[in-house]
């Protein structure tokens, strides 16, 4: 290793210190750098801040800054800059107490034993601070990262907890760090903080980038912060301070936008809905009154769709663990006013009676099956004539008659029944029958989630109820499947997206625009000398239109699902939405809407 440069002015350079060949010599030059720093008022600071940064970040295992004391230098560091404003105007110093978080957070996300060093030299105060919103969002999202971080761990989490403000503060910037984000640097392009603007791009781009990436942070900052929450969910005795009307509320709509879809946003929600619905054995309910069996009532439609899943990513046997979950809620149901409804009840019985049947139809003889399959078919075509006639409501009774008869172990032939009945319901304006029936056909399509038809059916449905995520989410893995397909109609065509799928992307990228509660509460972004735009210069229509789009006019389906509000103004309105749909099935401008052969 190289020596010490005798041509730095600093004896006491950090980088200078990294350079030491003895390594003797270079623990004790790193070991004074850590202490001495944070009372040293030199310019250039950042500098060996951000390199440590980049050393965190890459080698965040590396236990030898962490037995040097880096987390009691950072921690000095982020306490300086809350207690002396002049010194943190200083120079670059604005940046030192986002880095020293930062650095908290990179060494701790791995290594136990790293956190509880981080805890011993108490960085949980300072970081609390931050959290509070002592200095900007951008030093909140940080520090939610790092203490998200040290709340994992069983041997720090008391201590984490033990400071009882950061659950409140977790669960109010959850609720409101959008809106923060928005108000506070991208609404108003001309007053971002230029400090905020380096960190973002680190200095390689302009305002569109900008833009971008504090769509990303304001994401993140979300997340972390449900992340956080989520460590806390796991313990019963917290479950009263979560489990608030107005946070569960808004909880089911901090999904973390797609630049996050991996977000730990829907994991805590599911771990405080499993801590509701299944307590541990003797455990009794975590809150009184109807809480309990509100949740359940709530959350077994959506379980029942989606008992049918046989294995998802690394989850093997899903469906079974729900099937054995629903069975639990059955048999530890109680009485009066804590039992269960009745609709939920029924639900339960008939997925448990279809497994019952399953395990009946593996005993009969094959020649009985293929009878039933047979009577299946043609009570299948029977209703695909009714729907070509236009009576979707002979048809959708058809396709039900057909499942009843349909042997369980012939999923092609039942996705096509459930994706036929769901498309019978859009067009009898009942959403969510259409949307569970997609959802069975999805969970019994090889692969998964990967059925075209029943993905658009089900956008098509989201969109009906003004379910703009999930409108959208859908869209976007249907015009997936469409750019794989074999399907000859769309090998023909140059662009295999379908142009009534791009303008349904279009219209839900608008409508769940990450700050477009924020921008209707707030305003619309605003530069300099303009009078400001809703959705911000990132969605203005030019940037979304499509080649498929820009070649055409109007192709008579405007009226699928493209008004900008989602409910029906009257009943002409909902009668020409179903005429314009049967205008597409003559036309062939959507797809297939009742499939012959599965």
């Amino acid at each position: 290793m190289d020596k010490v440069s005798s041509d730095c002015p600093y004896p006491g350079c950090f980088f200078c210190v990294m350079k030491e060949g003895n390594p003797s010599k270079r623990r004790s030059s790193i070991l004074k750098f850590f202490r001495e720093l944070p009372s040293q008022d030199d310019d250039g600071q950042v500098l060996p801040i951000s390199g440590l940064w980049n050393t965190a970040m890459a080698h965040p295992n590396d236990p030898e800054f962490i037995e040097l004391g880096i987390f009691e230098c950072m921690a000095a560091l982020i306490w300086k800059g809350l207690k002396n404003r002049r010194w943190l105007s200083h120079d670059q110093n604005i940046y030192i107490p986002y880095y020293a978080a930062h650095i908290i957070g990179s060494y701790t996300m791995n290594m136990e034993e790293f956190a509880e060093s981080a805890v011993h030299a108490g960085v949980i105060p300072p970081l609390v601070e931050l959290l509070r919103g002592r200095l900007t969002w951008v030093e909140q999202r940080v520090a939610v990262r790092a203490l998200g971080h040290l709340a994992t761990y069983a041997s720090t989490f008391p201590t984490v907890a033990s400071h009882g403000e950061i659950l409140e503060l977790s669960i109010q910037l959850a609720m409101s760090s959008l809106e923060i984000v928005y108000s506070h640097f991208y609404q108003y392009v001309d007053r971002r903080l230029s400090y905020h603007c380096d960190l973002l791009t680190r200095g390689m781009g302009g305002v569109e980038m900008e833009s971008r990436k504090a769509e990303e942070w304001a994401s993140q900052l979300q997340c972390w912060s449900l992340q956080l929450i989520n460590c806390f969910a796991f313990k019963p005795e917290f479950l009263p301070s979560i489990c608030k009307t107005e946070f569960l509320i808004k909880l089911p709509g901090m999904w973390g936008g797609l630049v996050n879809e991996n977000s730990p946003a829907g994991k805590s929600l599911v771990t405080t809905t499993r801590l509701h619905c299944h307590p541990r054995k003797g455990a009794g309910p975590f809150l009184v009154g109807d809480t309990n069996k509100f949740v359940i009532d709530k959350v077994v439609p959506a379980l029942v769709d989606l008992a049918e899943i046989t294995t998802l990513g690394d989850h093997k046997k899903l469906g079974d663990s729900i099937v054995s979950v629903l069975q639990d809620c059955i048999q530890s149901q109680g009485s009066g006013r804590n039992s269960i409804s009745g609709r939920t009840s029924e639900q339960i019985e008939d997925l448990l009676n279809s497994k019952q049947r399953l395990k009946w139809e593996k005993n009969m003889p094959k020649e009985d099956l293929h009878i039933k399959q047979a009577a299946a078919l043609v009570v299948k075509l029977e209703g695909n004539s009714l729907f070509s006639s236009g009576n979707i409501s002979g048809a959708a009774l058809k396709y039900s008659e057909a499942l009843s008869l349909c042997p369980m172990r012939s999923k092609k032939e039942r996705v096509v029944l459930y994706s036929n009945r769901a498309q019978c319901h859009l067009l009898l304006q009942q959403p969510l029958a259409a949307i569970s029936d997609a959802t069975r056909a999805l969970c019994l399509h090889k692969p998964v989630n990967r059925h075209a038809k029943s993905l658009w059916r089900r956008a098509q449905a989201y969109d009906m109820l003004g379910f703009a995520k999930e409108s959208l989410l859908d869209a976007i893995l249907f015009i997936n499947e469409c750019s794989q397909s074999n399907d000859p109609d769309l090998s023909q065509r140059q662009n295999k997206v379908p142009d009534y799928a791009e303008r349904l992307v279009k219209k839900q990228m608008r409508a769940a625009w990450l700050f477009r509660e924020a921008a209707i509460k707030h305003g619309g972004v605003h530069s300099q000398g303009d009078g400001g735009d809703l959705y911000g210069p990132d969605t203005d229509d030019s940037e979304w239109e499509t080649a498929s789009e820009s070649d055409i006019g109007n192709d008579g389906r405007d009226e699928m699902g493209e008004e900008d509000d989602g409910d029906w103004n009257n009943d002409d309105d909902r009668k020409d939405y179903e005429k314009s749909l049967m205008k597409d099935i003559k036309h062939g401008y959507n797809v297939q809407l009742v499939e012959e052969e599965p």
